[in-house]
This record gives structure tokens, sequence and C-alpha cells, in this order.
């Protein structure tokens, strides 16, 4: 009885063996992933002290990292920005983001800046065998910025960024076709600051921001490699300015913010079963059951477009629909009390979903202005079972305010 059901199992599978197909489901990761990642670290103290955000806050030096429209509201003509982040600092030391930025008001109305933001991932040494010289390599990454910012109205200003960025990664010693990757990007952004409104206890003042940064063509780093997305990122942000009395300012601000690149589907293994020579029958000395794979998308949509398609597609393409969507979007809230304009406390909280990333931290911070010259600190508390490479870290900036003339903000 067992040889006559093991017989037929085997007649079946002979008969069906050109038709049959399965889809065995595949890894699924749900975290989106882009080239040149160094671009979403926060570059300065204060922006990092607020949970990574910048798009609505109030002007300072570093506004060409977040939203260059502020520059138009600058009370000062010139400045200049210098910033220092250790980069996993637990365990090596030569992991780095350096930032310089100048600015420059022109007039009432205009103004423009240009920044360098230099990553960079430290000495690599490629060793061949106990008797070679070591190679030494230190791959690096660099922007190059420069914005201009202009007010359409009394309360209203915005601007268009344009960036050339190097991504110089190969390393000779891996891999000797490597070459380091160039294109460019383009930010635009808006900023909006009201003037001051009397309540009955204080005046205040609102502030929205919005920017779009990183638009720009895929890259990639071989002839025949893999195109990568730039991180395209939309930020939208909104706050309030609470002018207790001539000394004592409480600001409070909120940002979400959502990468425009597409998300990764849900794949699988589409396996078909069939004979060598495809007549439908098994011959003699054929192989038993062939095997064709193929990889197939079971949920989602193929992100292999453009990167203006991306930006269109990023917002409805989530495999587990709406909900998806919605767990895509980052979101930071964040105080700063200011004293007479010279001491700073700042504090915030930067939240990203379980399948997104699991980036989670609390940050704290100080600033103090002497004269022309304003230093900024932070320090990031993680608040996710996935550790932070900034975690314990000790950031700061240097901020220089200079120029014969001054300006008023309106």
């Amino acid at each position: 009885m067992k040889k006559s059901i093991l017989a037929l199992t085997c007649l079946l599978f002979l008969t069906n063996i050109n038709a049959q197909t399965t889809v065995i489901p595949d890894f699924d990761s749900r975290v989106i992933t882009t080239g040149v990642p160094f671009l979403l670290i926060t570059p300065d103290a204060r922006a990092a002290a607020m949970g990574d955000m910048g798009v609505a806050t109030g002007m300072d030096a570093f506004s060409q990292q977040w939203n260059p429209s502020k520059y138009a509201f600058s009370t000062d003509q010139q400045g200049v920005g210098i910033s220092y982040t250790p980069y996993l600092s637990k365990l090596v030391k030569d992991i780095f983001l350096g930032n310089l930025t100048y600015y420059n008001k022109l007039n009432e109305r205009g103004a423009f800046a240009v920044s360098l933001r230099y990553f960079s991932l430290g000495d690599i040494e490629f060793v061949q065998d106990e008797f070679s010289e070591a190679l030494v390599q230190r791959p690096n990454e660099f922007t190059l910025d420069v914005s201009y910012a202009l007010k359409l109205s009394e309360q209203f200003a915005m601007s268009v960024a344009m960036r050339y960025l190097r991504s110089d990664l190969k390393l000779n010693g891996f891999d000797a076709d490597a070459t380091a990757a160039n294109t460019f990007g383009v930010d635009i952004s808006g900023y909006y600051q009201s003037e001051e409104e009397a309540y009955n206890s204080f005046n205040g003042r609102t502030r929205l921001g919005f920017a779009i940064q990183n638009i720009g063509p895929k890259f990639k780093y071989t002839e025949g490699g893999v195109e990568n997305f730039q991180p395209t990122t939309l930020r939208l942000g909104g706050g309030f300015d609470f002018l207790l009395d001539e000394y004592n300012k409480i600001s409070v601000t909120g940002e979400v913010a959502k990468l425009l690149v597409p998300t990764p589907p849900k794949t699988g293994v589409e396996r078909e079963y069939t004979d060598e020579n495809g007549n439908g029958e098994y011959d003699d000395g054929e192989a038993l059951g062939a095997v064709v794979d193929d990889y197939v998308i079971m949920e989602g949509k193929d992100p292999d477009v453009s990167f203006i398609s991306g930006i269109f597609q990023s917002f409805g393409d989530a495999p587990g629909g709406f909900s998806e969507e919605l767990q895509e979007f980052t979101y930071a809230i964040g105080a700063e009390y200011m004293y007479q304009n010279s001491f700073a406390f700042r504090t915030g909280y930067f939240n990203e979903a379980e399948e997104k990333g699991a980036r989670k931290f609390f940050a704290i911070g100080a600033g103090f202005k002497f004269n022309i010259v304003r230093v900024d600190l932070s320090y990031l508390f993680s608040a996710s079972k996935v550790q932070s490479p900034l975690e314990n870290t000790l950031r700061f900036s240097l901020a220089f305010n200079f120029g014969t003339e001054t300006y008023s903000e309106y």
C-alpha cells in the first residue's frame, strides 16, 4: 500500500513538473537605506541638544544645514560657524563629522551662505602578509553648499541651496575597480516668523518652516554597481517663542521628517520546478525537478525608479499601507531657555518607529555667548534598545557674529 501511494505521488509530480510554481518569502527589511547617510547626522550642538531639529528654530550660524531661509532674518551682517562631532567614539577615535559655515546678509531682504561638511571614516589598514608594509587608506565624504535666501514679505522668506557631493569610500585593498562618487543636490526651503504679539502676561512670536533637502540624481561607485538614492528628506516644523520680559525667553519647537525614498518591498523567491529540456516530460537521464529561481515583489512597489519618481512614490509604496507610511515619519520636540541672549539651556527628544530604525533618544545642551563668540554643547542619552553611535558623546560648536552693519528682523 505504501509503495502504491509513493508511486502515485511521483507520477503526479512528474506529470505537473513543468507547471508547479511556489513563492518562498525572502528576508523582509523595513528600514529605508540610502547612500551618503552622513548627510542625516546633525552637525551642530544647538540642533542636537533640541532633538536633532532646526527647520523652524530661530536663526543661527548653522541654519545652512536645516533651513537657509532663516538667514534673511539675521540681525548680524556676517557670521561663521564651526562644529565638530565625534562618531562611534566608544569604538574608535578618528571617525568624525566637521562643519564650516559662513553667511553674509547682503541687505534687509537677501542673504547668502556657503558651507563645507566633511565626514572622515578614519584610517583603515590593509596588510597582505607579515612581511609587507601596511597600506593605510582614509575614506571620506564631503559636501560643498551654496545658498541664497530672500524675503518675499516682512515675515516670510524662501531659499535655494545647491550642493556638490563627493563620496570617496573606495578601498584599493578591497576593490580595485571602485571609484569616488560625485553628484549634486538641491534644497528648497521656507521660513515664517511672525512679529511679536502681546498676550496677558507676555509677548509671543510664531515660527514655521519647511525644507526639502538632498534632491538629486542617484549615484554609484562602480560601472556596474548598484545605484544609490540620496537621502532626500522632507522636514516640517513649527514653534512658539514666549517672550516673558526683556531678559527671559522660552522657545518650544516641534518637527516631523520623512525620507522621500522608496520603501523596500516585501520580496520572495519564485521557484519553478521544470524539466531540463522543457518538453513537459521526464526523459531518461534527465535531472529530476530542475529548479528555476526568480525574485519577485510580493507586496509594495519596485524601488528601481528615478529619483524624481522615487519622491512621489515614497508617499504610497509601503507594503503595510497607510499605517506603515506613518511609521516612516520621525518626530522631535525641543525647548530652549535663553537669558539675556547670553546663556541658553536646551533639551529635546527624538523618536523613530521600531521597524524603521528604532532611533530614540533624549538630549540636553547649553550655550554661552560672550561678545561676538557663542559656544554650544550637547549630550545625547539613548532611549532605545538599539544603541546610538552618538550616545554619551559630547558635541560642541562655535559661532562668530561680526560685521559693520546691523539689521532688524523685519
